[in-house]
């Protein structure tokens, strides 16, 4: 019997978007479903019938957005006790669903409903006061089952930048309904067009997420997960065509409607690319959900959010979009120019490295996330199997050094061959002049994309240190860029951290590649500007391989700029001594990533949860091993031992 059915059955008007959501989640709860009908039927009889609504059963997710109704407090506090009643019942989050029909829900129905109701304190748990939350200590829940306690925040002096930046942090916070669901991109007050900055991003809210994770919060951060995961079942429409389902937004924003003249509603109003300035695509907004998810599971301890049966979903849709079978050859994600941070063309189309390291992180994410059943049991198989391929392709191929750049400067190319060495037909004369005499005896680092007959050899910061945190490049790798890092300090540190990319596009590179772009001349914004939030990631890659001393080094320098700066959003000039010419000041992942970092380094054991292992169990996993053909060896076993020792 559906959820639909039951609905229309048993209610003598159409129901509000707040029982239909009840209903759907009492059914995923696993509440029997006359329990839940008559539940909701006896309230909604007596006091939300006369109620004005503009729920139509005919109407298209497009035009019902994800909201809630401003009316009497009466209603929500009757609304909370159903909830409560409903939740009793529920013992576990599997039930008798199946995936199909759960996903017909969760795609359906999952936006005309209002939002989640969270319970901020669960029954087995004591309230915490305000008070202590920054010097709290909460017992983190192992994967072996055992608790650990550790101190979620140090007991330490916050300095006058740490203090502001606390502050303007929590004045970004966006409400909805009532609760925190995001931070702003920037909350400049001097800025009198703000664009899109006065919106909630995916990819800028997890500094500050993890901010306000380490420092004991983490309400802000499960109803962001919650209603971003809402936001995915949108219909999504770009010039009469809907791309596929598990695309997350790259924002959204609160907005208030009204209904009538007694009346208004919130509604959270998605941006999938449709209005960003050249109709981007947000590719990794889905990539950083995931991995924003284990980061609260395992910096909460509480892993009932990633099991409930709509946040399964949800990673399942993105995985299979992922995943999707398509025309290229080659295990790496292809995408589009300006579909990660870097936003804008900047000639970074195809295989970028930025894109390939979160999506390595997001597919061992989920392979960790996702319930052990009979339903995912071919989705596990398909990631162990990309993992395995990525892996490989991004070690072997990416990596350079100076070794490697010998070897591309004495290749032979048109070679047709199974066994060719230059597999990509590079041409030698592709080497840039100024890697020559840039590349260290002792360092190296991952390209920034690599497609036939183009290699990219531009140094890009993000991609790298995220390829360290996740164990996407090997041990041996790590250390060379770390040893690059410290070696080229003056060129990608310089005066504020961290260049986005080394070195930037001039002359006809700028002109051809970025199309004259005004924001993205040389030396400013994406083209090679000093981002100040690059320093959280920064942190946690020196963090993972030993070297903190790094990492508090460039922070130290940071800090003594930024507070005075009023947190730019980027630095322009090759050393990054002015703030950057269009720079939003107050700028939140600035602050945010300032702040991660801070916390970080004084809790080492909480930034130890955040990193990935080398899994060496995936060098024996090869999809070339099951297939029946003898006509060629898989490269990987002779080449197996280098990786490991590289």
């Amino acid at each position: 019997m559906s959820a639909i059915y039951l609905l229309r059955k048993f209610s003598m008007k159409p129901p509000s978007r707040f029982h239909r959501s009840l209903l759907f989640s009492s059914f995923s709860m696993g509440v029997p479903p006359d329990l839940a009908r008559n539940a909701i039927t006896r309230t909604y009889s007596s006091t939300i019938r006369n109620f004005p609504t503009p729920f139509n059963n005919t109407q298209s997710l497009m035009s019902t957005p994800v909201s809630c109704f401003r009316q009497s407090s009466w209603v929500s506090e009757k609304s909370r006790s159903i909830v409560a009643s409903l939740r009793e019942f529920s013992t576990s989050v599997e039930t008798n669903t199946s995936d199909k029909s759960f996903e017909r829900i969760h795609v359906q129905a999952g936006l005309n409903s209002n939002p989640l109701v969270i319970e901020r304190i669960h029954k087995d748990e004591e309230p915490v006061s305000e008070s202590v939350s920054r010097v709290e200590i909460n017992k983190i829940e192992k994967s072996e089952g055992e608790s650990v306690e550790s101190n979620r925040v140090k007991v330490r002096e916050e300095s006058e930048a740490e203090k502001e930046a606390w502050r303007i942090l929590e004045d970004a916070v966006v409400r909805y309904c009532g609760s925190p669901v995001g931070t702003v991109a920037a909350n400049d007050p001097g800025d009198k067009l703000p664009l899109n900055y006065d919106q909630v991003f995916i990819r800028d809210f997890v500094p500050s997420a993890l901010a306000f994770l380490l420092k004991g919060d983490g309400d802000i951060v499960r109803n962001f997960l919650l209603h971003t995961l809402q936001l995915q079942s949108w219909e999504k429409t770009v010039d009469c065509y809907s791309p596929g389902q598990g695309l997350m937004p790259a924002s959204f924003k609160v907005r208030t409607v009204v209904l009538d003249e007694h009346t208004t509603e919130e509604v959270l109003d998605p941006d999938f690319g449709e209005s960003a300035i050249g109709r981007v695509a947000p590719v990794d907004s889905g990539l950083w959900w995931i991995i924003l998810l284990r980061a609260y599971g395992k910096l909460t301890g509480d892993f009932s959010l990633q099991e409930r049966i709509d946040v399964q979903t949800g990673i399942k849709l993105i995985m299979n979009l992922c995943l999707a079978d398509g025309f290229d050859m080659f295990p790496t994600l292809l995408v589009t120019d300006g579909s990660c941070m870097i936003d804008r063309r900047m000639g970074i189309h195809g295989h970028p490295l930025e894109i390939q390291s979160l999506f390595y992180s997001a597919l061992r994410c989920s392979r960790e996330m996702l319930t052990g059943n009979d339903s995912s049991k071919n989705l596990v198989r398909a990631i162990n199997n990309r993992l395995s391929a990525l892996s490989f392709h991004i070690r072997e191929y990416y990596w350079v050094d100076i070794r490697k750049i010998n070897e591309i400067y004495r290749y032979k190319t048109e070679e047709y061959s199974t066994d060719a060495t230059n597999k990509f037909n590079i041409y030698p004369e592709q080497i840039p002049p100024w890697l020559m005499d840039w590349i260290p005896e002792q360092g190296g680092y991952l390209l920034g994309n690599l497609q036939p007959a183009h290699m990219d050899f531009r140094f890009f910061t993000l991609g790298n240190f995220w390829s360290v945190v996740s164990s996407l490049s090997t041990p041996k790798q790590n250390e060379a860029i770390l040893n690059l890092m410290e070696a080229k300090w003056d060129d990608i540190i310089g005066n504020m951290p961290l260049k986005i990319c080394y070195p930037a596009l001039e002359y006809e590179d700028w002109r051809i590649i970025t199309g004259s772009d005004p924001k993205n001349t040389p030396w400013s914004y994406h083209n090679s500007g000093s981002w100040p939030t690059l320093l959280w990631q920064f942190t946690l890659a020196c963090m993972k391989m030993g070297r903190p001393e790094l990492a508090e080094k460039a922070l130290a320098l940071a800090e003594k700029r930024l507070m005075a700066d009023r947190w730019p959003e980027y630095y322009d000039t090759r050393a990054g001594k002015f703030i950057g010419k269009q720079s939003r000041l107050y700028q939140t992942w600035t602050v945010a990533g300032f702040l991660t970092s801070k916390l970080l380094l004084a809790n080492p054991e909480m930034a130890s949860l955040l990193f990935w292992e080398e899994d060496y169990e995936l060098l024996d996993i090869c999809i070339c091993g099951l297939s029946k053909s003898g006509r060629k060896k898989c490269s990987r076993v002779a080449a197996k031992t280098q990786i490991l020792v590289r």
